[in-house]
């Protein structure tokens, strides 16, 4: 009897399927990776490569960043906008194109890699739940380091019961449900509250009155698409601490500003409030300048990790307590013709906007008792309405889930939340932090939980470098390969 060698493919499970677990796949598949290599990719919904923010619905949403900016490839700036130029020939670099275009974009993306790629390279489509993922008993010493002789380093367990082997797991978990608001707890289960405006489609009977609970992008989807299926007059309050409407995107100067960048990480080293004053001072000078202020925001958000990595601890829980409501609002701002449509359902007295604090709900009948505080006043006062939405945004805050996987992988130690509630502590190439504060080496995450770290990752433009160099970092040849022994 002899025996030989034979190279098992080493695989990848990359856990989501949406804008980022599709990009870590698209770049796996472009690269030329050196050994047999299958890529799984898991998703609950049947097409991959959309997720919630690009899927196919009634409303046609708009992106809130131009045409020109949105590439998956940081190569190849325009290839987003020359795929839309094949459908929208009129189409320009600084259009807001809608985002279930880019959902084709992206499945198209995917594709083009898969159908591009060497035989050794194999991808695989699952529609399915992850419930949990435990390190196998092959493993070898406490970073999950895959085990001469064939053993993977993860069990990854679906919903049905199913278990697949992993050498490498990635975790592209995409954007959580809004947080459950302590005075909401008396309207769930109620058809007249909508905890996840994304759940389902906006539709009111005419004459209804809607209180959407937030004042940001999500609050703009929800008023637009509500007021665009309803056949007759619906008014709409929105209500938020501090009653913040994103400005307008306006065709501004991209490549950044030529303010001293070395004064904003210095006063990063020192204070929250040092940081606010540098960047006030650069904005006066880039408008000084003749510019827009939009293009210090962008200086400011470029530079965002080494900032937020620089402010210690407790500047970082002041600037969450004092300046978040503010910077958000300048960063993620609105495409021009969405605003307009905002004011115009103001004129008409259909949009209404509030600052102040809920208090409390309470159903009556056919309707939903509102009373909330005015900010700055002791003043109580009463709305009546036939609908809420919570369009406060996701929740990051990893000891909040309600997703079976995250709240396993706390429990088992293999992930750890921030102090701060902003996600899951990450290490280089977003490799997962355990309880122990150690780094995983085959368990990774990508996603906008890695604001915990980084701050600025929710956009495209920051989780496509993030999913790039994962990919490169994946595709390194590991230094001792896996083998198996088959008897003949």
């Amino acid at each position: 009897m002899g025996s030989r060698v034979t190279h098992l493919p080493r695989t990848i499970i990359i856990v989501g399927a949406g804008f980022s677990g599709a990009l870590v796949a698209t770049n796996l598949l472009r690269l030329s990776y050196w050994r047999p290599l299958s890529v799984v990719l898991i998703d609950r919904a049947p097409r991959m490569a959309r997720g919630a923010a690009y899927a196919e619905r009634a409303h046609p949403y708009l992106l809130n960043v131009p045409a020109g900016r949105m590439s998956v490839n940081s190569h190849d700036p325009l290839d987003f906008l020359k795929f839309a130029q094949q459908r929208l020939r009129a189409a320009t670099a600084d259009d807001f194109l809608p985002r279930s275009l880019y959902g084709e974009y992206l499945e198209a993306s995917l594709l083009e890699a898969e159908l591009a790629s060497p035989p050794h390279l194999r991808l695989s489509r699952l529609q399915a739940t992850v419930s949990s993922i435990e390190r196998s008993g092959g493993t070898s010493g406490a970073s999950g380091t895959s085990a001469i002789g064939g053993a993977s380093a993860f069990r990854v367990k679906l919903e049905d019961g199913r278990i697949l082997s992993a050498d490498d797991v990635v975790l592209a978990l995409g954007n959580p449900p809004p947080g459950q608001l302590p005075a909401t707890q008396t309207l769930l289960g109620s058809p007249r509250y909508v905890a996840d405006p994304w759940s389902s489609a906006p539709e009111f009977p005419a004459g209804e009155t809607v209180l959407i609970i937030g004042t940001g992008l999500t609050m703009a989807d929800a008023v637009i698409a509500g007021a665009a299926a309803s056949r007759d007059k619906v008014v709409f309050h929105a209500i938020s601490r501090h009653g913040l409407v994103p400005p307008s995107q306006t065709a501004f100067r991209h490549a950044g500003c030529e303010g001293d960048s070395g004064a904003l990480l210095r006063a990063a080293s020192f204070s929250a409030k040092r940081l606010v004053r540098a960047v006030r001072e650069l904005t006066e000078d880039v408008q000084l300048r003749g510019g827009d202020w939009r293009e210090a925001v962008t200086c400011v958000r470029n530079l965002a990790p080494a900032l937020w990595q620089r402010l210690p601890t407790r500047e970082r829980k002041r600037f969450l307590r004092h300046v978040r409501p503010y910077w958000d609002i300048h960063r993620h701002r609105l495409p021009q013709q969405t605003l307009a449509q905002l004011e115009q359902l103001r004129r008409e007295d259909n949009f209404h906007v509030h600052a102040g604090r809920i208090l409390d709900f309470e159903l009556v009948g056919d309707y939903i008792r509102v009373r909330w505080r005015p900010r700055g006043s002791d003043e109580v006062k009463t709305l009546l309405v036939n609908r809420v939405i919570n369009c406060t945004g996701a929740d990051y805050n990893p000891t909040r889930s309600r997703d079976p996987l995250v709240l396993s992988l706390l429990a088992q130690g293999l992930a750890a939340a921030d102090g701060l509630g902003l996600g899951l502590r990450t290490g280089t190439h977003g490799a997962l932090i355990d309880s122990r504060g150690r780094p995983a080496s085959h368990l990774y995450y990508i996603g906008p939980m890695l604001r915990a770290d980084h701050w600025e990752c929710t956009a495209a433009q920051e989780l496509r470098g993030h999913a790039e160099r994962l990919a490169h970092h994946l595709a390194t040849p590991v230094a001792k390969p896996m083998f198996a022994l088959e008897r003949a």
